[in-house]
C-alpha cells in the first residue's frame, strides 16, 4: 500500500509539474497579427530574447525597439502586459505559435481583438512580395477622410528596395514609426505600440497615391490619398491654440499622483520658466514628448531654472485608476517632475472646462510655455517625435532656443 501511495504521489506530482510548466517562447523574430472586427489585419514583428534567465520582447517598428518585460505563463497560457497604455495579451501557446486576444482597457469598457503569432517569421506583410515598380521616397501631401476641408497631413517615406519606412505628420502629432513594404505599385505600412494598431495600404500611380485605406483599432476604416510634394508642410504649431482675449496667465490647482495639491502659485514655480505638458497616459505622441522631456530637456534645463508639470487627462473619472496608469508611465520613463490628475479625456470640452483661460484646444499633446513672470509666452500644439526625422530635430532645436531666450529675460 505504501508503494502504491508513493507511486500515486509521484504520478500526481509529475502531472502537476507538466500541467503548470512555464511556457517558453522561441528566441528570435516573430510575426504577430491583430485582426480587428472588420476582418482586416494589422501585422507587426517582435523579437524574443532572454536575459538573466527571464524572457523579454522587443516590438519592432522601423528604427524603434519597444521593450516589454512583463511576461508570465501558466501551463500553455502566456500573458504579456504592456508597460504603457493599459493593454495586454492573453494567449495560448502551441509549439511555435501563439493565439488569443489583445485587450485594451479603456476605462468604461475593453476592446478585444484576435491575435496570432508565429516564430521564426521575419517578414511583415508578404514572404515573397512582387518586385517594386515605384519608389515613393520623399514628402507627400496627404488627406485622410472624404471631407475636403479636413486638415492636410504630411507623409514622409523612405524606400530601399521593397523595404518602406516613414510616418504621417498631422497638426496634433505623428503616427510614429511605420514599417512595411512596396509590392509592385502597392504600399503597405503598419505599426503597433501597445496602445494603437495601424495598417495603411495604397496604390501608387505616378506622383499620386490612390485607393488608400487606413485601418485603425477595433473597426475604424478611413480613406486617404496623397500627392508627392517636396514643399508639403504643416501650419505653424505655435499658431493653433491660444488664450482668451484679455488673459496672460493660467491658474489651476490639481492633485498629483499622491493626492497632493499642486498650483502654479506654489513657491517652486516662482521666477521659473514653466512647461505645462497637457497629456494622457493613453497618448503615444505624449509618450514621445515625455521621453524627450525626461532624457534630454529636463536634464539640461532644470538646473538652469526650468520646471515641468504634466497635466494628465485620463480615460476614467476613477482617481485610483488614473493613479495606476500614471504610475506605470512614471516608472517607464522615470519621470522626475509632477504629473497631475487633471480631467477626464472622454468628456467633450473637459480641457476648456478645467483650463477656462484657453480659447480653444486642438489635441494631445499641447505644451504651454510660461515665462519667469508667470505669463504664457507660447502654446505649441502636437509633438513630432523621433520617428519624423528632421521634423523632430528642427522642433527640439527651436524649442530649446525659445527656452534659452526666456531664461535670459529679466
Amino acid at each position: 500500500m505504501k508503494n502504491k501511495a508513493l507511486l500515486f504521489t509521484l504520478a500526481f506530482t509529475l502531472f502537476i509539474s507538466i500541467a503548470f510548466a512555464q511556457a517558453k517562447l522561441n528566441a528570435g523574430i516573430w510575426r504577430g497579427v491583430i485582426t480587428n472586427q472588420t476582418g482586416n489585419q494589422i501585422p507587426f514583428n517582435f523579437e524574443v530574447t532572454t536575459a538573466s534567465g527571464k524572457q523579454h520582447i522587443a516590438i519592432i517598428n522601423g528604427a524603434e525597439r519597444f521593450k516589454v518585460d512583463n511576461l508570465s505563463s501558466k501551463g500553455d497560457s502566456v500573458f504579456i502586459k504592456m508597460p504603457l497604455f493599459d493593454s495586454e495579451f492573453r494567449l495560448k501557446q502551441q509549439g511555435s505559435e501563439l493565439s488569443g486576444r489583445w485587450i485594451r482597457h479603456l476605462g468604461d469598457h475593453n476592446d478585444e481583438m484576435a491575435f496570432t503569432a508565429t516564430s521564426n517569421t521575419p517578414w511583415r506583410f508578404f514572404k515573397s512580395p512582387a518586385k517594386p515598380t515605384v519608389n515613393i521616397t520623399g514628402r507627400w501631401s496627404a488627406a485622410f477622410g472624404d471631407d475636403p476641408k479636413k486638415d492636410m497631413t504630411v507623409g514622409e517615406f523612405k524606400q530601399t528596395g521593397d523595404k518602406l519606412t516613414g510616418t504621417f505628420l498631422s497638426t496634433t502629432g505623428d503616427y510614429r514609426y511605420l514599417e512595411g513594404i512596396v509590392s509592385g505599385n502597392q504600399l503597405y505600412l503598419s505599426c503597433f505600440d501597445g496602445g494603437h494598431a495601424f495598417t495603411f495600404t495604397g496604390k501608387v500611380v505616378g506622383q499620386k497615391i490612390t485607393d488608400g485605406k487606413f485601418y485603425a483599432g477595433l473597426k475604424s476604416i478611413t480613406n486617404w490619398k496623397a500627392t508627392k510634394n517636396p514643399n508639403a508642410k504643416l501650419p505653424d504649431a505655435y499658431s493653433l491654440t491660444s488664450l482668451k482675449p484679455g488673459y496672460k496667465k493660467l491658474a489651476f490647482t490639481f492633485k498629483d499622483t499622491k493626492g497632493n495639491k499642486v498650483s502654479l502659485t506654489d513657491s517652486r514655480f516662482k521666477n521659473k520658466v514653466v512647461i505645462l505638458q497637457i497629456m494622457g497616459s493613453w497618448c503615444p505622441n505624449c509618450m514621445d514628448e515625455t521621453n524627450y522631456f525626461v532624457n534630454d530637456y529636463y536634464k539640461k534645463y532644470h538646473k538652469k531654472g526650468v520646471e515641468i508639470v504634466g497635466l494628465a487627462y485620463e480615460r476614467t473619472t476613477d482617481f485610483a485608476k488614473s493613479q495606476k496608469t500614471l504610475a506605470q508611465l512614471k516608472a517607464r520613463f522615470n519621470v522626475p517632475y509632477p504629473l497631475l490628475i487633471t480631467g477626464y479625456t472622454n468628456a467633450p470640452g473637459e480641457q476648456l472646462k478645467s483650463l477656462p483661460m484657453l480659447a480653444d484646444f486642438k489635441g494631445f499633446p499641447t505644451t504651454i510655455i510660461i515665462n519667469k513672470k508667470g505669463d504664457v509666452a507660447k502654446i505649441h500644439t502636437g509633438f513630432s517625435g523621433p520617428g519624423t526625422g528632421n521634423y523632430y530635430a528642427e522642433f527640439t532645436k527651436e524649442f530649446e532656443g525659445l527656452t534659452d531666450n526666456l531664461l535670459e529675460e529679466k
